[in-house]
Parts: structure tokens; C-alpha cells; sequence
């Protein structure tokens, strides 16, 4: 049995189904892991989207902030832009069931006996693992929940941008899923959000670092999968792997295989 992590797919089923030939996938006996943003920006995010669903048990998905846009867009609460690919999941007969799928997936997945975290964004700096796990729970509880319209009404904002165990209500909500899914830097002396800066790390303000390189982040003994930075692209360090390397954009679709360690990668170009 092989599993793989996969990049951000960003509605690029062509490309996804090119991978999955080239790591010869066996849905019988392979598992596949993904990053989250299954939709979006490439132009078969309805196709994209059915062949996830369709996957069943065999995939473990955790939600990307593209996601969790998509299901404020079909709720009402926010506006597509002129840019977004995400109008023919909106107008598809399956579509209620689709977005029912996608607002119950997790939002973090961890496996003990595979030593790796899954992730959109990153974890934040401040919250070990059982804070980190605690914290997607609770977000998913309100996700999965009758109310969830209420989450996604208020879910926009960049407000508190530091976590605090004191945080409570929609404000610990909000702060949480901007740490799961829209993070790249935080301020390096309290863990804070930066939303402004989406290049490199060496385009970095002084005062940032990338969230994995905070130096007291209380989560660096884990293997942590992770995607949503496309200027980042594939990256690896001591228990960090960045999997989005900017498939919508042009680039490449990236698989890293799990149960070798981390060892095997393979990527494919973009199939637009």
C-alpha cells in the first residue's frame, strides 16, 4: 500500500488524474492525503470536486481557504470575483450535496502511527498538537453543525490575528480557521498573522518569518503537510512539507509519498 500527499489542486482534474497515473494509484489498496483547495482558479473545479468526493475513504481531505470561500459564496454571505472558477458547482444538480460534503471534511488530520500532520495552511506557532487538534474540532463542530451559516457570515476578517487561549465565540473561530488555512508568516516576536505578504520568505519583511520558522513554535517536533503558499512552492525542511507548487498557475501538480518517510516525490506539469 502506498499513500501520497497532494498539492493544492485548485480545480486542475486533468492534472490530478495525470498524477495519479504516475504514481500508478491502486484505489483498492492506495490512500491518497490532500492539502485542501480543491477548487478555484483552474477551470474544472466541478470535475475536481465529484472526483475527490468519489474517492471515499481512500482520500483524506482537510478544507483550504478556497473552500471554505466556495461555501460562503453558495451561503450568500460573500461575493465570487471575477476570477473565480467556481460558478458551475454553484449551477450543478449535485451541488447541495457537493457543498454538504465539502464543509464536513477536517480540518486537520493527524496520524500517529505515519508520523504526519495534515494541514492547509500551517499550525499555529502557539498551539502544540492537542491545541491544534482541539482547535480544528471546534471549528468543525460549528462546520458540520445546524448553524454553520452563522460561522460563515462572519468568517471574513482579519481580526484577532493573534491567537489567545482567552479568545472565545466567533472572534476564537475566526482566528482559528485563519491560522488552519490563509497562514503563511507570522511576526516572529508573538506568533501574530501577517496577511499581507504572500512572496518568498526572502521577500520578507524583518520583523516576519515563515509560520514553520518561528523559533519557539511549540509544534516543531511534527512532520507537518502542508500547502496554500504557491510562491513557496515544493519546500522541505526538518519536519515541514510545502506540496503547492502553483499547478493553476502554470506550473506543477506535486505527490509526496508518506509511508517511505517522505522519500518519493513526483509532480507532473500543469495539463491546461
Amino acid at each position: 500500500m502506498a499513500i501520497y500527499a497532494i498539492g493544492d489542486l485548485h480545480g486542475c482534474c486533468d492534472s490530478l488524474q495525470r498524477l495519479l497515473e504516475q504514481i500508478r494509484f491502486d484505489p483498492t489498496v492506495d490512500r491518497l492525503w490532500f492539502v485542501g483547495d480543491l477548487v478555484n482558479r483552474g477551470g474544472q473545479s466541478l470535475e475536481t470536486l465529484r472526483l475527490v468526493k468519489q474517492l471515499g475513504s481512500t482520500a483524506i481531505t482537510v478544507q483550504g481557504n478556497h473552500d471554505l470561500s466556495l461555501l460562503a459564496i453558495a451561503g450568500g454571505h460573500a461575493k465570487a470575483r471575477a476570477k473565480d472558477t467556481i460558478q458551475p458547482i454553484l449551477d450543478a444538480p449535485d451541488a447541495a450535496e457537493l457543498l454538504d460534503w465539502l464543509r464536513c471534511l477536517p480540518l486537520l488530520h493527524h496520524d500517529a502511527d505515519l508520523g504526519f500532520t495534515l494541514v492547509h495552511a500551517g499550525l499555529a506557532p502557539q498551539w502544540d498538537l492537542a491545541q491544534a487538534q482541539a482547535c480544528a474540532r471546534e471549528l468543525e463542530s460549528v462546520l458540520r453543525g445546524p448553524d454553520y451559516q452563522e460561522f460563515l457570515a462572519v468568517m471574513y476578517g482579519s481580526q484577532p490575528d493573534c491567537w489567545q487561549d482567552t479568545l472565545s465565540g466567533m472572534d476564537r473561530l475566526r482566528c482559528s480557521a485563519n491560522y488552519l488555512t490563509r497562514m503563511r508568516f507570522c511576526r516572529i516576536d508573538d506568533g501574530g498573522l501577517d496577511f499581507a505578504n504572500k512572496e518568498t520568505p526572502q521577500q520578507a519583511p524583518e520583523n516576519l518569518l515563515p509560520w514553520f520558522a518561528i523559533p519557539w513554535r511549540r509544534n516543531a517536533d511534527l512532520n507537518i503537510v502542508f500547502g496554500h503558499w504557491a510562491a513557496l512552492g515544493y519546500y522541505r525542511a526538518p519536519g515541514v512539507y510545502a506540496l503547492d507548487s502553483g499547478c493553476a498557475w502554470g506550473n506543477r501538480l506535486t505527490a509526496l509519498r508518506l509511508d517511505d518517510g517522505g522519500e518519493t516525490v513526483v509532480s507532473v506539469d500543469c495539463a491546461a
